[in-house]
């Protein structure tokens, strides 16, 4: 695992761990290209929102961080190795969970117990204690429970694994109201600052005061990787009683439009990742302009 220095607006020089350094990968299927020359680095104790449009290559690139694919350019590397090589200290260490999961036969005590010793670092007493806060019985069948069932099952496994990086593709597609919020108490009290977890979302605001840094993805790059406390920096989000001309984006709501403006005078605001996607996605270049990108 390699440092680099990073300046975040003062006069500081931080050494940060790099755990997932990306270089200049690039990937497609057949003739249609998903990843062009992207770079990102991540680093630990953070949970990363990986946020994009259908199609823009988020999947793939958590495929690649998992070593389930190869990029066909440009270098991966996940503690030091290369993801798709395999080896078992690798895999050891790392947990990915698809948006659309398989659950075998048999009950759930069944599949745990089968399978957590793949995992060094596995808990079985964190697994039971999420179950039980997620209301489900363990010693019930797979094929009795619902879709929303199956899925708080495969997450209370992804974090029992205790895995220094963890990669979840839409973890709250299928959860109820209630599961969503015990889901995000769940990420608060089990990512360490020794791990990494990268959630690939559309559902925003399930995860809005969760995720942080924030990945945007759009025409096969990386447009943004930065905390929302940079992005604060650099633009500041208010609500206005009507329209103003120097918005770099806006959104009527039932009490004013939200707007999105280049922060000049350093006031600080509340950042909306729903809105920053949004207004990134809508006005890219004016957003890239300000970043210096």
């Amino acid at each position: 695992i390699t440092t680099f220095a990073v300046h975040y607006f003062t006069n500081t020089l931080i050494q940060v761990k790099i755990m997932v350094n990306i270089d200049k990968v690039s990937f497609k299927y057949g003739n249609n290209t998903v990843l062009n020359n992207i770079s990102i680095n991540l680093t630990p104790g953070n949970i990363y929102g990986l946020l994009g449009r259908n199609g823009v290559g988020k999947t793939t690139l958590l495929k690649l961080m998992g070593g389930l694919i190869k990029p066909q350019s440009g270098s991966c590397q996940i503690f030091g190795e290369t993801p798709f090589n395999r080896s078992p200290k690798f895999l050891d260490n790392i947990y990915y969970l698809p948006e659309d999961c398989f659950t075998p036969e048999g009950t759930i005590e069944r599949y745990v117990n089968n399978r957590y010793q793949f995992y060094s670092k596995f808990d079985l007493n964190k697994f039971f204690s999420i179950l039980y806060e997620m209301k489900i019985d363990s010693k019930k069948q797979f094929k009795a429970l619902s879709y929303g069932d199956k899925k708080k099952i495969m997450i209370s496994f992804a974090l029992s694994t205790n895995c220094d990086l963890i990669l979840l593709d839409e973890p709250t597609n299928g959860l109820d109201i209630p599961s969503k919020s015990i889901f995000r108490k769940l990420l608060t009290t089990y990512c360490s600052d020794e791990s990494i977890i990268v959630i690939s979302t559309h559902q925003v605001k399930d995860l809005e005061n969760i995720i942080d840094p924030i990945i945007i993805m759009s025409n096969k790059e990386i447009l943004l990787n930065h905390s929302t406390y940079e992005i604060g920096q650099f633009f500041r989000f208010n609500l206005y009683s009507k329209k103003i001309s120097n918005a770099l984006y806006c959104q009527e709501l039932l009490g004013g439009y939200l707007t999105i403006e280049e922060n000049l005078d350093k006031i600080e605001s509340n950042v909306n990742i729903e809105a920053l996607f949004n207004g990134y996605t809508e006005n890219e270049d004016a957003f890239k302009s300000i970043l210096k990108y």
